[in-house]
């Protein structure tokens, strides 16, 4: 791991310090050839696929406009497994509470947990709980694991991404990195901006007809749409070239942004897809998108251009062209 041998902020933040971590020692230690690169692993099983995926939630505060670390936990695994294009079916919830959490605040959670698990038609079955010393943990955290099995047709992968592909962004981007920030800050900035905290799986199910023509999908969380970007043209070794005038962003996370020295690009979504699209089905698809309602403002945001260099290039607003890198550090620490 270049550079440290210690574990900063940083290594979470989705961006190149944790895909350094990954690759150099998590990967390396547990084995490349058994680590599948995307959301979940995808698993053969009786003439089907089931596909498999867990993930962890430390969310800071537990509770912010839009949602919580509960419906976090369930949207986040649900959507891990529906980019894969597999209909979510079972958790599993482990808990590690702090001694002194208000027990109002876990009903609060599970309640919230619940209520998103029967809306997003998944079944929590079976899980673990553990209490640890006060200032062993902050309040709450929650790891969950997810099975679900892959709609027929449906085969995303990044590394299935080709030249020509459209990109496209299923909704307006940043504004869950936003919203818990500024909870955790107490600032207020005019009108409340709300987490976009959701299942994506209604997205994904109507692009069921598409079959083979959807590519790769992806949910562009820590590290938002830059880094999931890169890791596009990381996984196919395309270069991806985006029209920053395209990309759909509500005018208040942009001011926020602006305001706070963000990088809208870097900050995370919890409710939006970037999918790439064969390009003789990407209107069509586009249509499909904005049919629905997680995706009425969807928008193609750029093409895949060729696999001379894999990288990702801007075009900006006034005309110029910039490589758009992954968030090099930690810009919105603890916002999953």
């Amino acid at each position: 791991m270049k550079g440290t041998e210690r574990i900063m902020l940083g290594h979470g933040s989705g961006g190149l310090l944790m895909h350094e971590l990954l690759e150099d020692e998590i990967v390396a230690a547990l084995g490349r050839g058994s680590i599948q690169p995307d959301d979940a692993a995808v698993l053969p099983l009786d003439g089907g696929e089931v596909v498999f995926t867990t993930d962890s939630f430390v969310v800071d505060p537990i509770f912010f406009p839009g949602g919580d670390i509960g419906s976090l936990s369930v949207c986040g695994t649900v959507n891990d497994l529906a980019v894969m294009g597999a209909k979510p079916l079972y958790l599993s919830v482990a808990l590690i509470l702090e001694e002194g959490l208000p027990i109002e605040d876990l009903r609060r959670v599970l309640r919230s947990m619940r209520r998103t698990a029967d809306e997003a038609g998944v079944r929590i079955v079976t899980g673990d709980t553990k209490v640890v010393p006060h200032g062993s943990a902050d309040k709450l955290f929650v790891t969950t694991t997810g099975i679900g099995l892959r709609l027929k047709g449906l085969a995303p992968s990044s590394s299935r991404i080709r030249p020509g592909d459209a990109l496209i962004a299923s909704g307006s981007l940043g504004e869950h990195g936003l919203a818990v920030m500024l909870r955790r800050e107490g600032v207020e900035f005019g009108a409340e901006i709300v987490s976009d905290v959701a299942s994506v799986f209604p997205i994904v199910e109507s692009l069921k007809p598409f079959g083979d023509a959807i590519h790769a999908i992806r949910d562009p969380t820590r590290g938002g749409i830059a880094s999931t970007l890169n890791e596009f043209a990381s996984a196919s070794g395309c270069t991806i070239e985006i029209d920053e005038q395209a990309i759909p962003l509500r005018d208040d996370v942009r001011g926020a942004c602006e305001i706070f020295g963000f990088d809208p690009l870097h900050v995370a979504s919890e409710g939006k897809l970037v999918l790439a699209v064969a390009p003789g089905n990407a209107t069509e698809v586009l249509c499909t998108l904005r049919s629905v309602p997680l995706g009425s403002n969807a928008s193609i945001i750029g093409t895949v251009t060729d696999r001379r260099t894999p990288r990702v290039i801007l075009r900006t607003a006034v005309g110029g062209r910039r490589i758009l890198e992954m968030l090099a550090g930690e810009q919105l620490p603890r916002i999953c």
